[in-house]
């Protein structure tokens, strides 16, 4: 049996047109799943971002537990709470750093004082006075520290410090930029 010519070019017609749907449809299925991870990621990066919301609001309380704890009579009850607050911080993936003898690093901790020793090759926090907190990778409060080291590097004569004026700058003239229309 041979196809007749107008039955064969509906036939390819037919073939065509279910290829085109099925394509449209794979695309499709394609934007779709795409779109389900997109959300997926997303949702992820909101609970990320409000648990460490939620943990940022409650390290002042941690900071006054760890107070009572090293400045008042340990008493049962306290000790307790200190004990479920670290351990369930802890679940949650929260970890406390800044200890004495670590290297100073600007990224991750906060200098209060500079203790200048001539003969020390680099920054050392000699005092930890308020931990910092990870929350894995993340940040959540810099550590507050003094440091001691060796002394900044001199400031060159032609930078001068930030709100002082040039002695070469006109007496009329604001110290720092301002800006006019």
């Amino acid at each position: 049996m041979t196809r007749s010519g107008p039955q064969s070019t509906e036939l390819e017609q037919l073939r065509r047109l279910v290829q085109e749907r099925t394509a449209d449809l794979q695309r499709i299925k394609a934007e779709y799943d795409n779109y389900r991870k997109r959300v997926r990621r997303d949702r992820l990066a909101v609970r990320e971002i409000a648990v460490a919301n939620v943990l940022k609001a409650l390290l002042p309380v941690l900071d006054a537990v760890d107070r009572a704890c090293a400045n008042e009579p340990l008493t049962p009850g306290l000790r307790d709470i200190a004990d479920s607050l670290q351990e369930q911080l802890g679940s949650l993936g929260v970890t406390s750093f800044g200890e004495v003898g670590d290297r100073f690093d600007p990224a991750c901790h906060d200098a209060l004082t500079h203790h200048v020793v001539p003969r020390a090759d680099r920054l050392v926090c000699s005092a930890v006075l308020r931990p910092g907190y990870r929350l894995g990778e993340s940040l959540l409060r810099p550590a507050t520290v003094e440091v001691t080291g060796p002394a900044p590097p001199a400031r060159s004569a032609s930078t001068p410090e930030c709100g002082v004026r040039d002695s070469s700058a006109p007496a009329g003239e604001p110290p720092l930029p301002v800006s006019r229309s």
